[in-house]
């Protein structure tokens, strides 16, 4: 991690009260943050979203996820399969990547290394699993 992603993730930690090892976790290459750190991060900001249901077939499910931050507007897409989805409830799954993706995009994190745990099965924490 370079000095440019410590510092942002030091002002995430302060800005948004992240706990480091509950709100985050080291993946590989990449700092997680996870569903409690992501509602942290939407309600600190006042990150509006809006979701509308893009595709749902025997496929898989794409949600359209529109995030609003005062003027500030950006469309993103979350998508869950038995390709991509360890959980069966498609829907569900495909709503929490968009909201993921919503905002860490809004707030510029994925320039920084930053992803959400809900955006891949890979991204999960496996030292909470089982808690």
């Amino acid at each position: 991690m370079n000095k440019e992603q410590k510092d942002f993730l030091n002002e995430m930690v302060t800005k948004y009260c992240i706990v480091k090892d509950i709100d985050t976790f080291t993946h590989q290459h990449y700092t997680i943050i996870t569903r409690s750190g992501i509602e942290k991060i939407q309600a600190k900001e006042d990150i509006n979203i809006t979701y509308s249901l893009e595709h749902i077939g025997v496929a898989g499910v794409i949600i359209k996820a529109i995030a609003t931050k005062g003027d500030k507007a950006l469309e993103t897409f979350g998508s869950a399969s038995k390709d991509t989805s360890y959980s069966k409830y498609y829907a569900e799954m495909a709503e929490k990547r968009a909201m993921s993706r919503a905002v860490l995009k809004i707030i510029d994190a994925y320039r920084y290394g930053i992803f959400g745990e809900d955006e891949s099965d890979e991204f999960k924490n496996k030292s909470n699993e089982g808690k």
